[in-house]
């Protein structure tokens, strides 16, 4: 039981953009104030829709000790954390920066947030 709802949360996490940095999804991941909030905001570019990937933010992390391992960046004045689950013109948005010579990094938050 426990590993279907580890593979569970793993289909969650990979269908809405939203990464747990450890543990084996049955738990909520602890993360600062400013990493949930940032968790939260970057739902607004879902391409699954705004709702129901703040609810699945709501269900895998919780307010605490701040993650140090949790991937946060900032581009552009957008901030995002965790593994972006990119649609198909995102990535080939980011492909296509790369190889004008934007980093990969950077490359993938712009084309997330303003595609």
């Amino acid at each position: 039981m426990k590993n279907i709802a580890a593979v569970a949360g793993l289909v969650v996490m990979a269908t809405f953009g939203v990464t747990a940095a450890s543990g084996d999804g049955t738990d909520q991941h602890e993360v600062s104030q400013e990493q949930y909030d940032t968790l939260i905001a970057q739902c607004r570019f879902a391409d699954v829709g705004k709702a129901k990937c703040r609810s699945a933010v709501k269900e895998l992390y919780r307010v605490g000790k701040a993650d140090e391992t949790l991937d946060c960046r900032t581009y552009s004045g957008v901030s995002v954390c965790g593994t972006l689950r990119l649609s198909r013109a995102e990535r080939q948005c980011t492909r296509d920066s790369t190889d004008r010579g934007l980093s990969f990094r950077r490359a993938e938050v712009e084309c997330y947030a303003l595609s």
